[in-house]
């Protein structure tokens, strides 16, 4: 049965439904496609405010391509402030200089200047996205990818007719037809749950990925993540019905705001609406760990899958909200932490990332052999072993450290990532997302890691494949992946405060020795520090 396909962005800021623009509003010849970063007046909740955007729309305009495609993107700012675009799970086979991360990659373009991106898809399918990779910019700066199916192929389930840009309310459906839902959660700093009244939804994919379909009343989805879903157009007895959105959050030691984002879901071949406000979707609690921990253990690749089964790296690496004393060299930094003289920080195995503007970022270091910017010693293993999940563990385990420590593995070798989560400061999820790759999550659990007894559980037939996984709160989640992308390669958490905060660190995949194991060229055009 056709289906047609709606672009859902689920921002957390304005708490409120964004859809991605049509791929005419962007300016495309060829994939091709020319972004214009400056200030604009949007409208959200009825109150007019100028914001960073992407060709005057935000959300920004939606990139095609088909699996395999290359795609340029020239971005101009036209902005204030300097910015750089990350092209959200995609692998970028060989070519990390057009990843996006501010210091990591790139020196950030400019305001005044342009940068040509070349994106290079490989294995993906499915819904991905693009935002900005500087500070918090990515509130406003981001948009949908859309990766099709190569011609002669088809999607797993019914292929899609045509597609219905969805504007903030009314999406017009009608009975019988089944309707494809790209979900992407673009918050900052939540994750989400997601609901249709009085409808299942069939999960089909997420990051780019097909899964094996499942229905479901409601859909969890991390930040940074990606859903791809079938909804069935219904012969209910109502019209209209409301579309919902709402924050999954455990920490304690913050402060919620438990609202719920609303659209409207509208039958146009319905009898007359009768009187009465759409139905509401029944969506679990804020703090429901149960009901987003079902539906993460259903997530599972459409086919068979080869996982590693040798592992060359295990790398246990705890996830923690810190502290540092406040000092003149972060005098920038508010000075609100919760002990006197410290600010907030986190961490990574207890390495509080920093990727200062030296003058050169840490893909160029590495590519010249510049010494003084990074260091390879990134642990394998936190520095002290501790009960990580027991609430409210001592004050002297609230102090990180900050460093530019980056993790070095041999091209070809397989790296299994065990994340942890500590309770200190408050357990939480975390949305822990890695460039350059996707991964396979093949477990998952609650407490402390066992590495004795927890690999017994793995799944290594049917994992996930993944760009973003979410820890489980108080628990651990492990990734396996090959590293046979050369290059310099970001991992973090995709809460911007995180980030910002340190809850980063880089891969460095060294090159082997034939020419299509090795990194790209550096492009002549990067952007100067």
């Amino acid at each position: 049965m056709p289906a047609a396909v709606w672009l859902l962005i689920l921002g957390v800021v304005a708490l409120a439904f964004g859809v991605a623009a049509t791929p005419a509003q962007a300016s495309r010849t060829n994939n091709h496609y020319d972004f214009f970063v400056r200030e604009t007046n949007v409208t959200r909740l009825c109150h007019e405010k100028a914001v960073l955007a992407v060709n005057g729309q935000f959300p920004g305009p939606t990139i095609n391509a088909r699996k395999g495609d290359v795609v340029v993107v020239n971005v101009y700012n036209q902005g204030h402030k300097n910015i750089t675009i990350h092209w959200h799970g995609v692998d970028q086979p060989r070519n990390p200089w057009f990843d996006g991360p501010e210091y990591i990659t790139q020196c950030p373009i400019a305001p005044g200047s342009n940068f040509t991106y070349r994106i290079i898809f490989s294995g993906e399918e499915g819904t991905l996205w693009w935002h900005a990779h500087r500070d918090f910019d990515r509130a406003t700066v981001h948009g949908a990818i859309v990766v099709h199916p190569k011609l002669g192929s088809s999607f797993p389930y019914p292929k899609p007719h045509k597609e219905i840009p969805v504007i903030l309310g009314v999406v017009p459906v009608e009975r019988g037809e089944t309707y494809l839902l790209r979900v992407i959660n673009a918050g900052l700093t939540n994750d989400m749950f997601f609901a249709v009244a009085g409808h299942t939804l069939t999960v089909v994919g997420t990051d780019g990925h097909y899964l094996k379909p499942f229905t479901t009343g409601h859909v969890t989805i991390s930040s940074g993540q990606t859903m791809d879903l079938l909804l069935h157009a219904i012969n209910g007895s109502a019209s209209r019905y409301y579309m919902a959105a709402r924050t999954f959050q455990t920490n304690t030691e913050l402060t919620v705001k438990n609202t719920t984002a609303t659209a409207i879901l509208e039958y146009t071949d319905a009898p007359p609406l009768t009187a009465g406000s759409p139905e509401l979707p029944v969506l679990p609690a804020v703090d429901d760990l149960a009901a987003a921990a079902a539906y993460t253990a259903a997530l599972r690749s459409l086919d068979t899958v080869d996982v590693p089964t040798h592992v060359d790296e295990h790398m246990l690496v705890t996830i923690s909200v810190n502290v540092l004393p406040c000092t003149p060299s972060n005098e920038t930094t508010s000075c609100e932490g919760p002990i006197n003289g410290t600010r907030f920080a986190a961490s990574l195995n207890n390495v509080s990332f920093v990727a200062s503007p030296t003058g050169v970022d840490i893909l160029d270091a590495y590519y010249y052999s510049i010494h003084g910017v990074y260091t390879s010693d990134f642990p394998n293993r936190p520095p002290v072993a501790f009960n990580f999940t027991e609430p409210e563990p001592g004050t002297e385990l609230w102090f990180t450290e900050r460093g530019t420590r980056v993790k070095v593995v041999e091209y070809g070798a397989v790296v299994e990532v065990v994340f942890q989560d500590t309770a200190i400061l408050g357990a939480e999820p975390h949305p822990m997302h890695l460039h350059g790759f996707s991964f396979y999550v093949v477990g998952r659990g609650f407490g402390n890691f066992d590495g004795s007894k927890d690999p017994d559980t793995y799944n290594l037939v049917d994992p996930p494949c993944q760009n973003t996984v979410s820890v489980p709160t108080g628990g651990w989640a492990a990734i396996r992946f090959r590293a046979t992308n050369p290059g310099v390669w970001f991992m973090h958490c995709h809460f911007d405060r995180h980030t910002v905060w340190g809850m980063d660190t880089v891969f460095i995949v060294k090159n082997s020795k034939t020419p299509d194991a090795q990194m790209l060229p550096r492009p002549p055009t990067m952007p100067k520090c």
